[in-house]
């Protein structure tokens, strides 16, 4: 009886675990987004606030295409120490979780079971390995007909949700509603 209790009791935990090893995977996925902003400014005007936004935010322009209006931007994104340490933590809990209902069903490695706990920091050395890496941030500039009076310009930017949600609300800008 108590062997069955452990047998489910360690697959219950196993589930969480494999749970919490996709949580970690998926800490360090690219969430890469188009957006459509409408702004109550000219094009220039809205162009050079972008230019020392993303100057202030340390990106740096890499192309130019005048054909199309666009501009390519790069720069380097930091990990969160707070999302690293976090995860670790995380990790720590579902290791020792798993590590104790594995030296109940088998205790004569009970010592071993418990040591895996040693490993939990591997998970924020994977996300913070993974995190930091360039990331690109294009915009496009397009006026608006003369229709629509309070909006004059267009903005299309394709980033990191983070940075668009961000960039939203720093500079005012509306979702343009499809």
């Amino acid at each position: 009886m108590i062997n069955t209790i452990l047998s489910s009791t360690f697959l219950l935990t196993f589930l969480l675990f494999v749970g919490l090893i996709f949580f970690i995977r998926a800490s360090t996925k690219d969430r890469t987004q188009t957006l459509q902003l409408l702004s109550d400014q000219e094009e220039a005007r809205l162009l050079e606030q972008l230019q020392h936004y993303f100057e202030q935010r340390a990106y740096r322009v890499t192309a130019i295409d005048p054909d199309k209006n666009q501009i390519t931007l790069a720069g380097f994104v930091r990990p969160s120490v707070f999302l690293a340490v976090f995860l670790s933590l995380l990790a720590a809990i579902g290791i020792f979780c798993i590590a104790l209902v594995l030296s109940l069903l088998f205790q004569e490695q009970a010592l071993l079971w418990e040591g895996l706990t040693l490993l939990c920091p591997l998970a924020g050395i994977f996300y913070w390995r993974k995190s930091g890496r360039e990331e690109q941030v294009s915009l496009k500039i397009e006026p608006l007909p003369k229709a629509t009076m309070t909006q004059k310009s267009l903005l299309t930017v394709i980033a990191h949700r983070d940075e668009l949600a961000h960039l939203q609300s720093t500079l005012s800008l509306k979702k343009q509603e499809v």
